[in-house]
């Protein structure tokens, strides 16, 4: 199964990501999301950084989960690797999400050759089809 493919729009970058789960298709949109900005295979994931967010709804705990990316990045120098031990619970009407980021401090050693200034819910979907897909469209 492919994680993730990129589609055509006509200014920002938009993105399925696909799963067995939610959670797994949640982690192939961190990777698509970061795809835009670095080479996520090339990042050595020596350092952790735990991610815990909650939204009203599961588009809101998507966009939640990947501004963490890009929170991480501005605040810390942080690029993610990898998304994993992805949980998403529902508590009530909230969605819970824990993850771990596994990653690296940017240095010379990483190019960065995109930026995504922030995720959108223009035109995002959350299916369950057999397996998930997400659609995100994010503002380059």
């Amino acid at each position: 199964m492919e994680k993730y493919r990129f589609l055509e729009h006509t200014a920002d970058a938009k993105f399925q990501a696909y799963g067995a789960t939610l959670e797994e298709a949640f982690a192939h949109a961190a990777l698509a999301t970061v795809t835009l900005m670095w080479d996520w295979k090339k990042i050595e994931n020596k350092i952790e950084r735990k991610v815990d967010v909650e939204g009203k709804d599961l588009k809101q705990l998507l966009a939640s989960f990947l501004e963490e990316i890009l929170y991480l990045l501005d605040s810390k120098n942080f690029l993610t690797g990898v998304a994993e031990k992805i949980s998403v619970k529902q508590a009530g009407n909230r969605y819970m999400l824990k993850a771990l980021f596994k990653g690296d401090i940017f240095s010379d050693k990483y190019k960065i050759y995109g930026e995504v200034k922030a995720i959108t819910y223009n035109e995002m979907k959350i299916e369950d089809r057999n397996g998930f897909m997400v659609q995100v469209v994010v503002d380059l």
